[in-house]
């Protein structure tokens, strides 16, 4: 035993420690504002109960990883987000990477695709191929996947008010191939909550919405049985400015939103849980973000097994995807951000990632160029192969700072969870403005310590040099528009109109009822129906949403 207490050791010692160096007197906090102590001891853990708190790698409530031998049994899947321009240039830049020893697909599309709006409509001018993919029929998506043989090859697609019409055509992509449904190994992303609070991409009101990702649960329970099939998206709640606790708690009360929706429609929650995904951020905080990822798993797991009575071990694990940091790459100083991510990638490999992208250092300028998301993806192998860190399963478990730590933020969040349901649960407090007034009042304290120098970013407000000339960017040549605008009018001179026609006309009387209208969006993506016109349809039954206003 120690021969002083904590406040012991305290008083006697740190302020003749910290006298040394005054400037390091300030007061160090976590993203929520929790004072981070300068010392934990074995005090700060007493109460936790191991067995039930912490526990063992793989067994409830999982705070050290979801399996019992984590990578020592497999390592996480490498898998970098790329799309952009065409379908060839996409499809180029997939074959390079696996070449180059990625181990899983993350596609990326434009945002006339998430939205619904095809390449040759006013509101895609300027647009097509930017930010992402363009993709307007299956033969684009047909060109994408060309020479990736689908069966061999784990894929998720970040798509979300059009998933179920980019999962029809991977379907119908991987049926061209002779691919068996049942081995489609993938996620969609599919969260449209998180749009509404975060991101913006959504195209209808939030109930059809809803029930568009419950018939993506029930038909690919029945047919595509290893997808997973919703990507719960705290990442792009982060990005937008939230703390790491309300991440967490934004995102899994959006989770428990989904998991109520689908047992409404009278789906049975372990014929569905385990193939539920979550995608979190991963930033500079090293520690709090490692806790955060263990605080997750714990307290999923009591929500599905206390709130929602799941009976399989599998229907408890939080398993999920990880993104460094978007928000935290500067323009400034740009080599700064492969240090950056090669910290956050650390902090999502300790606590206990299933995949994982690293981004590029280019990225505050433009999408990646091949040689920084090379350097991306070597970092992961570099991280896998030379660190040690994936040699044992949650080095940093019995930690007395990171045990505390996870307490801590799974303490706020399960007050953020709290708080939600009495609003009435993830969708009436999204109507009420909730979240988004939480993260808003978060990004304006963030930006306000960065302004005033409480918080540091290395070559923005402080070791600041004269901004670097950046070359070898990639850019998007105009050209791509036109010759995508040119294979869409090609598919419709070529495709069965009648079919088309057929269809659409389905699909609108499946979205008037109650049938799931999964079977038509791939009649219709093997007519070649655009995703305009499927979209359209849906506008015409279901409306549009329209921005919450929030005071």
């Amino acid at each position: 035993m120690p021969s002083k207490s904590k406040q012991e050791w305290r008083d006697s010692t740190l302020e003749k420690v910290l006298s040394r160096s005054p400037e390091r007197q300030e007061r160090f906090e976590v993203s929520s504002g929790t004072e981070v102590e300068p010392l934990y001891t074995p005090e700060d853990i007493e109460g936790l109960d191991y067995v039930e708190a912490i526990g063992y790698p793989g067994e409830y409530p999982f705070a050290r990883g979801i399996q019992p031998t984590m990578y020592r049994g497999r390592l996480w899947t490498m898998r970098q987000y790329a799309g952009f321009a065409d379908a060839e240039e996409s499809n180029r830049r997939y074959r390079y990477l696996l070449e180059q020893g990625q181990t899983g697909l993350s596609v990326a599309f434009d945002l006339p695709t998430q939205i619904g709006y095809d390449s040759d409509h006013p509101i895609a001018l300027g647009e097509v191929g930017k930010v992402g993919v363009a993709i307007d029929t299956l033969r684009d998506m047909e060109i994408l996947f060309q020479e990736i043989p689908l069966d061999k090859v784990s894929t998720s697609m970040t798509i979300n008010a059009t998933a179920p019409i980019l999962l029809a055509m991977y379907i119908a992509v991987a049926k061209k191939q002779g691919v068996d449904l049942a081995k489609l190994d993938g996620t969609i992303q599919n969260d449209i909550l998180k749009e509404y609070i975060a991101r913006g991409t959504y195209i209808f009101p939030p109930h059809p919405s809803m029930r568009l990702i419950t018939d993506i649960f029930k038909y690919c329970g029945e047919h595509v049985t290893r997808w997973n099939t919703i990507s719960i998206s705290g990442y792009h709640i982060r990005e937008a400015g939230s703390t790491a606790a309300q991440e967490l708690a934004f995102t899994l009360t959006n989770g428990i939103a989904y998991v109520q929706a689908a047992i409404d429609a009278g789906l049975d929650v372990d014929g569905f849980a385990g193939r539920l995904s979550f995608f979190f951020a991963s930033h500079n905080n090293l520690f709090e973000e490692v806790a955060k990822f263990r605080a997750a798993r714990r307290l999923w797991a009591r929500i599905m097994r206390e709130r929602f009575g799941a009976k399989e071990a599998r229907s408890w694990m939080l398993r999920f995807h990880t993104q460094t940091a978007g928000s935290t790459l500067t323009a400034q100083q740009p080599d700064n951000n492969v240090i950056r991510t090669t910290i956050q990638a650390l902090a999502a490999i300790l606590g206990g990632t299933q995949s994982l992208h690293t981004n590029s250092r280019d990225e505050a300028y433009a999408p990646p160029s091949e040689e920084a998301v090379t350097i991306a993806l070597r970092t992961q192998q570099v991280l896998a192969y030379e660190s040690g860190v994936a040699d044992t399963v949650d080095p940093l478990g019995g930690s007395y700072l990171v045990e505390s730590l996870t307490s801590t933020v799974e303490e706020e969040a399960r007050g953020y969870i709290e708080k939600i349901d009495s609003l009435g649960g993830a969708l009436a407090a999204i109507e009420q403005g909730f979240q988004q007034r939480e993260i808003q009042e978060s990004s304006y304290r963030c930006q306000k310590q960065i302004e005033g120098e409480k918080r540091i970013v290395v070559g923005v407000n402080r070791f600041v040099s004269p901004y670097p000339r950046m070359t070898g960017l990639l850019r998007v040549d105009p050209e791509v528009a036109r010759r995508q605008r040119e294979r869409l009018a090609q598919v419709k001179r070529e495709r069965d109109e009648a079919r088309v026609g057929a269809a659409l006309k389905e699909l609108e009387g499946a979205a008037w009822g109650t049938e799931n209208t999964m079977p038509h969006f791939v009649e219709c993506v093997e007519a070649y129906a655009t995703i305009g016109e499927m979209c359209d349809v849906l506008r015409g039954v279901f409306g549009e949403q329209k921005e919450f206003l929030i005071f």
